[in-house]
């Protein structure tokens, strides 16, 4: 079993229950706890493992994200709690009440700032000629993205940072770092969502009839680049398709890396992966009841 600092990834054979307050792996005899309190996401990796009821009404209780994975490895699965928030219901209905032309503001806010950190990124890693032209797409998001910045800033930006010979769908080992650690990011958001009384399901740009977490695909666009800057310290001269325990234990410990954020008053502060997955669905509550459309969103550095 690997662990990092409030996560914990089990990704051998074991038996896990719920004793004295604490996660209780038993491995072959060996048994390892680590206290829920400490606990704020736990990935399953082993088709091999059993857990109890106990167990998962524990982590219900404490809004603990766990995770389960296919038979490629990758998250494909999460277990949330249910609707934990006071006021869920009035959440909800102001969800429903934002009109499509409010929706698209508020997605023009997240790609321009998933723009202007894409353009970070290159610039940490010598791409400035590319990054100068991502800063002006980002100057140019319109209302609802009509103009297709992000897709076009996505042409430029994977390549510069990649090579010319790379693109998205390729099996190999940048898109399986990417897109582990992206799934990471969207069940930490998917949590944060449900313990605020969003119904994930109803996006703001995302709208697909058979995805339960369309709002968090809205709100992870900001975070790729930050995870895109972060996966590169784990792709130098490495060859193999399939990622290696290690590299799992690195990206769900991304989540406890400190990052940048902005808040609506434009003031920056340094905080985990985790607390600015909430920062952003708490200010996005707020941008429910007024007429702003700032987001307290995470912010790559150069």
């Amino acid at each position: 079993m690997a662990m990092t600092w409030r996560s914990v990834i089990v990704s051998k054979p074991g038996y896990l229950k719920l004793q004295a307050g604490a996660l209780t792996v038993d491995q072959a005899g060996e048994e390892i706890r680590v206290p829920l309190e400490d606990i704020s996401v736990i990935l399953l990796d082993n088709p091999q493992i059993t857990l109890t009821a106990p167990l998962l009404s524990a982590c219900a209780e404490q809004k603990i994200t766990l995770l389960t994975t296919g038979d490629d490895h990758h998250p494909n699965g999460i277990f949330l709690p249910y609707l934990p928030h006071s006021r869920a219901v009035q959440v909800l209905r102001l969800q429903l009440q934002q009109s499509q032309p409010r929706k698209k503001r508020l997605w023009q806010t997240l790609v321009q700032q998933k723009i202007t950190n894409q353009a970070a990124c290159l610039r940490r890693h010598g791409s400035s000629e590319v990054a100068r032209k991502l800063e002006r797409m980002a100057a140019q998001v319109k209302s609802g993205d009509s103009t297709r910045q992000e897709a076009l800033a996505a042409q430029f930006y994977f390549v510069a940072l990649f090579g010319h010979q790379f693109t998205r769908g390729q099996t190999n080992r940048i898109n399986a770092t990417l897109n582990y650690g992206y799934a990471v990011i969207r069940a930490a958001l998917a949590r944060s969502l449900v313990c605020y009384g969003f119904l994930p399901a109803l996006g703001l740009h995302h709208d697909s009839e058979r995805n339960a977490f369309n709002l968090a695909d809205d709100l992870i666009e900001p975070f790729r680049p930050l995870l895109d800057n972060y996966c590169l310290t784990l792709l130098h001269d490495e060859q193999e398709v399939d990622l290696q325990p290690q590299d799992k234990v690195r990206l769900v410990g991304f989540l406890h890396e400190d990052v940048t954020t902005v808040d609506v008053n434009g003031e920056l502060t340094e905080r985990s992966v985790l607390a600015a997955c909430e920062a952003v669905v708490i200010s996005l509550q707020q941008r429910l009841r007024d007429a702003k459309n700032e987001l307290h969103l995470p912010v790559l550095v150069v």
